[in-house]
């Protein structure tokens, strides 16, 4: 997992000490530590999801696209994405395109387009 994380900083020629000091701070962000050496056969479902999540953020993206990002995880699990998402919005600025059926999560939007058959029903 720790890897997986790891990789985006790897194509930002990010020095060694520094990717390893943000994979820490993102493994504490999501409460893996714990599950850090473990490959992602032997996680949840809702935990490779976080890990996803994880390695979409390390990178400090201006523009995330979200498929049902809290698709596999626990309500207390997928709060805690939300709050991630509504955060970075507001203080970094960060745009989230997020897709899903899910009401409650569309809330935490801005903006919500609701699709009928492939076709704008709904533009609030």
């Amino acid at each position: 997992m720790y890897e997986n994380i790891e990789t985006p900083l790897l194509y930002q020629d990010t020095k060694s000490a520094d990717r390893k000091a943000m994979v820490g701070d993102m493994l504490d962000r999501f409460n893996i530590v714990g599950k850090k050496d473990l490959f992602p056969a032997n996680l949840s479902g809702g935990q490779q999801q976080l890990v996803g999540i994880a390695r979409a953020l390390i990178a400090k993206p201006k523009l995330i696209l979200a498929d049902e990002p809290t698709g596999n995880l626990n309500s207390k699990q997928g709060e805690e994405i939300m709050d991630i998402f509504t955060q970075l919005n507001k203080e970094e600025g960060v745009t989230i395109i997020q897709v899903t059926h899910s009401e409650k999560n569309a809330g935490y939007g801005n903006r919500i387009i609701n699709l009928l058959d492939g076709r704008i029903e709904h533009n609030r």
